[in-house]
This record gives C-alpha cells, structure tokens and sequence, in this order.
C-alpha cells in the first residue's frame, strides 16, 4: 500500500496538534508496512527530502510571493504542492490512495484525485464553525465551505471522536457511513524524555505547588477561564504557581486580563517550550489544566496521562471522551472558573487521590489510546476504500449530474 499524504504542518514546523498527529500517524503506519510518501511546508533547517522508516517526507517552499492574508497563501501554498505532487506521482508512481489533512491541502488534494483518478481520504481535525461557535465573517464562511468541499470530494472521512463525528454530521450534513472514528494515540516513551537545559527552578520555587497548562494561546482553548479561577486557587493555596506553556494571538489579551486580576506575580507564561522542557514540566507540575471551550479530541490530555500528571479537563468535546470523571481525571463544565478552582484544589490537596488519578490514567493511555492500534484502522481503511475503487469504475464527465439526472427522468418516463 503506497499513499500519497498531504498536510501543512510536519515536525519541525509545527503550529498546532495536526504535526504531532502526522508525525505519529507516520512512525505507526511505516511499522505496519505502508509507504507513505507525504508533501508538507519546507521549515528552516528541516532537509528537503527525508526517508523515516518507510514514511518519504517531501518539503515543500511555498511560493515567494508576498501574500496579503494567510488563504492567499495556503492557495499559493496549495499550488506549489499541486507542482510536487504531480511528479512525485509520474516518478513513483503505484499509488493507492490520497490522504488530505484539513483544508489548507484541499485544492491539491481534490486536483491529484481527478487528474490521478484516486480515491481521496481526508482526516478532519476541527471545523471553522466549531472553533468560532458559529460563522461570524466572510473569511468563516469561506474556510468552512472549503472543509465541507474537501468531505464532500474524500471517499471516506476520518475523524477523532464521536464528538467530531456528530460534528460533521450536523455542519456538514455528512452520511454516517462516510465518516470514520479512528482515535489519536499517544507513545508514553515520548513523554519520558526530559531536556537537560532546564530546571525546575526556571519556572518556580522549590516550595511552589505547580498548575501546568500547554498548548495554542486561542480562545477557544480556555486559557481565560483558567486565569478567572487563579484567584480562587491562591485564597486557599497561596503558594501555586501556574505555568503557561505555548505561543498564539491570544498572549497579549490573557496577560492583560492576569494583570487586571492582580495575580500576575503567580503566572508564568513560558512562550514556545520544546518536547524536552514540556515534558519536564509535566513530571514538575502537580495538576495539568485543559480548559478548553472547543476541544476536537484533545491530545494535551493524552500527554499529560502518559507522563503521569494528574488531569483537570473541561468536560467537552473529545476531552470529555477521554477523561471519567473521578476514575482517572476530573471534568468541569467548559467555561465554569469557580467549578475549575474546586477541582484544581482537590488534587492538590489530596496527594493520595491525585496518585490514583494519574495511575489508572497511565494504564487507559496504554491499554485504549495506542498509535498502532490507530496505524492498523487507517490502514484497513485504505485497503477498504482501494477495494471499493477497484470495482467503481471513475466517472466521466458524460456522467455529469445533469447528464445522471436525464437519464433518470427518461427511464422514469420509459417505465411509468
């Protein structure tokens, strides 16, 4: 089995979740025995082709035109990988199945399936419509209609979580048995390793209780919420420091709102940290916090489980999925900063409750939440949809649906 995978972001250029997904997703398929040949964006330092396991990582540049906003280029982007992608597919050849990553790939991805006539698979990691609760602008309305494009055109579409499947359901009014739920995974080893260059004491006193949080600095990711219940975590533990781990838009706004609060002295926000820092920070920290508002599935709280870290969630989207409240992790309603506070202090103030959570958390991630397991869906996956192409001839444009549709009408008039 030979694909052909699209996405944006790849490690060393990494933005959100999506790259750590493909990079696993890669590792896991290459041990099962498929070839993934996968057309990313080039990153500074990152080598222009590399062969990991049986994954071929092909960056591309995009184009150096200056763009003046960021679909503009993913168009250019889009065009530039178009060029790669078609000879790659002449020089290789034997491919069985296109897999886009979300729509910043999509206009390659749905060109490389009619010019090649293969069958598109296409993950969807979340929705324009999810992130923002709604369409609020044209740029909104533009992006979603493209993510429901890319669904419409992929013969399958995987998803993370039930709760992104009734997502797309409802948005995109999608048929139940085009969608797939295939979970993300997680390899608890990845989380083991620690830097050397950091220490604890970069981020905290010796004496100080640590509440962690990692990740994008959006709305829609909480972080605001968190910030409303420090105050309320310091009444009863004045000695907390919380740790703000990752870069966004958002940065500016919350250290704002940290200030206005007067709790400023007690927020550490850390900027970009690499894997070795973040998992360091994660054996430290006392509690990890993920208090999303939009959550797709949720591979912050997976991460925190394998490396052992005690989790507070918001209890929506796939994080509710992923964590049993009280069983191996503790869940607030998204949004509820007074509930959050409570239960913050509840693992903080129960040592032995906080090591009950984060042992039967580290045996879940283990026995459900494998990337392998993961690895061997997808791959039944293209061997299902291969099989259905094999014996669905392509469709040629005298099978237009206008063309479809009159030769509906003449046998309902032939028959009637």
């Amino acid at each position: 089995m030979r694909v052909l995978m699209l996405s944006w972001e790849y490690p060393p250029k990494t933005i959100g979740g999506l790259a750590q997904h493909v990079y696993d997703l890669n590792a896991a398929l290459s041990r099962e025995g498929v070839e993934v040949h996968l057309l990313t964006c080039s990153a500074p330092g990152a080598p222009a082709y590399e062969v990991q396991g049986n994954a071929h990582i092909h960056r591309v540049p995009a184009f150096q035109v200056s763009a003046p906003d960021f679909v503009t280029w993913a168009l250019q982007f889009n065009i530039a990988v178009l060029e790669r992608a078609l000879g790659l597919l002449e020089r290789v050849g034997g491919f069985r199945v296109v897999h886009a990553h979300d729509w910043l790939v999509a206009f390659a991805a749905r060109a490389v399936k009619h010019a090649k006539r293969l069958p598109l698979v296409a993950t969807i990691h979340a929705t324009e419509f999810g992130r923002n609760h709604g369409l609020h602008n044209t740029t909104q309305n533009y992006i979603s209609n493209v993510e429901w494009w890319l669904t419409f055109e992929a013969w399958k579409v995987i998803v993370c979580s039930r709760y992104m499947e009734n997502e797309l359901k409802y948005v995109f009014q999608l048929p139940a048995d085009k969608v797939r739920v295939i979970p993300n995974g997680v390899d608890p080893e990845n989380y083991m390793r620690r830097s050397d260059l950091v220490r604890r004491d970069f981020y905290a006193a010796p004496e100080e209780r640590m509440v962690f949080y990692v990740g994008r600095l959006v709305r829609e990711k909480g972080v605001q919420v968190l910030l409303e219940a420090v105050p309320r975590v310091l009444e009863r533990m004045p000695n907390t420091k919380f740790v703000i781990g990752g870069k966004g838009p958002y940065l500016e706004e919350l250290q704002a709102q940290a200030d206005r609060l007067g709790i400023a002295p007690r927020v550490y926000f850390t900027g970009y940290i690499d894997d070795g820092a973040r998992n360091a920070l994660y054996h430290w920290a006392d509690v990890a916090v993920f208090p999303s508002l939009y959550e797709p599935f949720g591979i912050v709280a997976l991460e925190a489980m394998a490396a052992k870290t005690p989790v507070v969630a918001s209890g929506t989207g796939g994080l509710s999925e992923i964590v049993e409240h009280g069983w191996d992790g503790l869940k607030v309603p998204p949004g509820d900063s007074q509930t959050l506070a409570e239960q913050i202090l509840l693992v903080l103030q129960n040592p032995g409750r906080a090591r009950m959570l984060r042992e039967r958390a580290f045996r879940k991630v283990r026995e459900q939440y494998d990337w392998q397991k993961s690895a061997r869906e997808t791959a039944r996956l293209y061997r299902d949809v291969w099989a259905e192409r094999q014996s669905a001839p392509w469709p040629t444009l005298e099978d237009r649906p206008g063309r479809i549709l009159g030769r509906v009408y003449q046998l309902f008039e032939r028959y009637s």
